[in-house]
């Protein structure tokens, strides 16, 4: 068999010819024209003018209202009448313990208190017997003084009237313990019923005399001019 073998590219078999001397097509994709290009730059520029052509124009007005006719500010009046009312109805929050007469008297407020001068004092409690306290320890060489007796006082008579005894008080002489008992049998008038008696005692060089009264519920008549703020005794 004969080999034919041709001198041109038409005897040159397709699997023979090389990737590389084939024609390359051309990219038919199209960029952006310079025409949307400067279309699109225009249409920027007029919006960012518009925004601020808007806010140049709202701060003009808003400047413009604050100024008269005349270019000059205009002043605002001051309200006719009184700057503070007092409402028709106050409220307020309330105070705990307001309206109560300890709060209206811290207020200066008269409280129209009364003492009841008929209730009578408690009973006193006796005290207890105290310890006797141990006296110091003296040097037997130095004598002890010997201590002056006290004047014996002279017994009391009697009160009048019998029953329970009160004493009133001790005066430093008989004429002011009569004073004394007319001012309270005036202003107490409970004390009419009691008998009363001034005695006199020594104690020293002095003389007292003491103011006593004795009749039916002499005690509690004690205790209601205690609680009056007299002095008052109540005798065994």
């Amino acid at each position: 068999m004969t080999d034919v073998r041709a001198d041109g590219p038409e005897g040159i078999d397709e699997n023979d010819r090389l990737p590389w001397l084939e024609a390359v097509e051309e990219d038919e994709r199209d960029g952006p024209s310079a025409g949307k290009l400067i279309a699109a730059v225009v249409i920027g520029l007029v919006a960012i003018g518009l925004i601020v052509g808007g806010l140049f124009w709202i701060g003009s007005r808003s400047r413009g209202d604050s100024v008269g006719a005349g270019g000059e500010p205009e002043v605002i009046a001051a309200p006719q009448g009184d700057y503070k009312v007092k409402p028709d109805s106050p409220g307020g929050m309330n105070v705990q313990g307001q309206g109560d007469a300890s709060f209206a008297a811290t207020q200066g407020a008269d409280p129209a208190g009364q003492i009841n001068t008929n209730a009578v004092a408690e009973t006193p409690v006796a005290k207890g017997q105290q310890p006797a306290q141990t006296a110091a320890a003296q040097p037997a060489a130095q004598p002890k003084p010997a201590e002056a007796k006290p004047a014996t006082p002279a017994p009391a008579a009697p009160a009048a009237g019998g029953g329970a005894s009160i004493q009133l008080g001790a005066f430093s002489s008989q004429a002011s313990a009569n004073s004394a008992w007319a001012a309270l049998a005036k202003r107490f008038t409970y004390l009419a019923p009691l008998a009363h008696s001034v005695t006199p005692v020594t104690s020293g060089s002095k003389t007292l005399y003491r103011l006593r009264a004795s009749g039916p519920d002499a005690a509690g008549i004690c205790g209601r001019l205690r609680v009056a703020g007299e002095s008052c005794v109540a005798l065994q």
